[in-house]
């Protein structure tokens, strides 16, 4: 199957999953209020990558996340708190001359403007991270390697090091990366034409597709394919419309059978909406047949705060990536980790049960559509179906 992880595809796999990139310590407000009125915080942990590695290893999966951090306590605080959810941090370098990064937000929804963060990461020691100071035999650990668009923004030694390992070499894992737009970030304006160059190179990226409209003036999914045409699989989030899944198919022999019906849009038992779209090809040949097209609409959830789903989404679909999992149930599984997310105060949250999370994965149309998910819902044993 197209997009599903290859054993041979890493020289010598001894994880599921690599995560490579920037976690920082993280302080949350005790309360509402400005930065400047808020008394007290509790510390936690964030970060891109490494919230995809926690919520991976939350779902019976083999994790191991590669960074740098400072030879400080708040690197100590790191590298425990991210082993303690089952992540190897083995790979993990301490600079003794730079930081670990720390920032501050308030507990004011991210959507509105009233939301402040203060970052304060700027030479930190995952900045550091460069070509050649990171080991091979980490970095090819995984059948997959994942990584986002936050780390070559970091410094120029980080694009280097992210352009290096987005380059198609032979045996290279399956290279996921995640665009993860951020403009604040980006030292100049260039930002996002070298992540739309990046995005070529991997084999699976996931996008949003309001981050895409913002960094590439691109509108909808199928714009975005036609932009990103070399992933084997590309990934475009709609929010609560629900994502979409272009995956690359190879056909062989003749009739074209495996494109499809003429690209018609048809819906399977589970609700997905699927289509076809392909190019022909010499009979007895294999040859690239399109696009096989899924989509998924996403489920209704009492959201608590709306942080940390995209990454959680990202780990759901690879997890289901990971199993051999169709399409559909890929997308499936990433619109319920993200569900577990949303329904958390924080960036982290409990994953439902493989055996939980599959069950509410095979739901007929009607019974995913009802579906309405709520905190504490990922320690259910059934699913709670709502009639609209």
């Amino acid at each position: 199957m197209t997009g599903t992880v290859a054993a041979d595809r890493a020289v010598h796999p001894s994880v599921d999953a690599v995560c490579l990139g920037e976690s920082m310590v993280t302080f949350l407000p005790t309360g509402p209020g400005r930065l400047a009125d808020v008394p007290s915080y509790d510390r936690t942990i964030g970060g891109a990558e490494s919230n995809v590695a926690c919520a991976l290893a939350g779902a019976g999966h083999s994790v191991k996340w590669i960074s740098r951090v400072g030879a400080d306590g708040f690197g100590d605080h790191l590298v425990e708190a991210i082993g303690a959810y089952g992540v190897d941090t083995s790979g993990v370098r301490r600079d003794p001359d730079r930081p670990t990064g720390i920032y501050f937000r308030t507990a004011t929804d991210r959507a509105t403007d009233t939301h402040e963060v203060a970052y304060y990461r700027a030479g930190s020691a995952a900045s550091a991270m460069a070509p050649g100071t990171l080991a091979p035999e980490d970095l090819w650990a995984g059948r997959v390697l994942h990584l986002s668009g936050i780390t070559p923004a970091l410094s120029d030694s980080c694009l280097a090091l992210t352009r290096e390992l987005t380059r198609r070499v032979p045996g290279r894992p399956l290279l996921s990366f995640d665009v993860n737009h951020r403009p604040g970030l980006w030292r100049d304006a260039d930002g996002a034409r070298v992540l739309l160059d990046l995005a070529r190179g991997a084999d699976l990226v996931l996008v949003g597709e309001d981050e895409a409209a913002e960094a590439w003036d691109l509108h909808g999914a199928d714009a975005i394919r036609a932009a990103l045409p070399e992933p084997e699989t590309l990934v475009v989030k709609r929010g609560s419309e629900g994502a979409t899944a272009y995956t690359r198919t190879v056909s062989s022999g003749t009739g074209g059978a495996d494109r499809g019906a003429g690209g018609a849009s048809h819906r399977s038992a589970g609700g997905a909406s699927h289509r076809s779209a392909g190019d022909t090809g010499s009979a007895g040949e294999a040859r690239d047949a399109g696009d096989t097209v899924v989509s998924v609409p996403a489920l209704r959830v009492d959201v608590v705060a709306p942080v940390g789903a995209g990454d959680a989404f990202a780990a759901g679909f690879l997890s289901a990536t990971l199993r051999g999992l169709p399409v559909e149930a890929r997308l499936r599984h990433g619109h319920l980790m993200a569900a577990a997310a949303l329904t958390v105060a924080g960036d982290l949250a409990t994953p439902p049960s493989r055996a939980h999370a599959d069950r509410l994965a095979a739901l007929d149309a009607d019974a995913w559509g009802t579906l309405r998910l709520g905190p504490g819902w990922t320690g259910a044993d059934e699913p709670e179906v709502r009639t609209p």
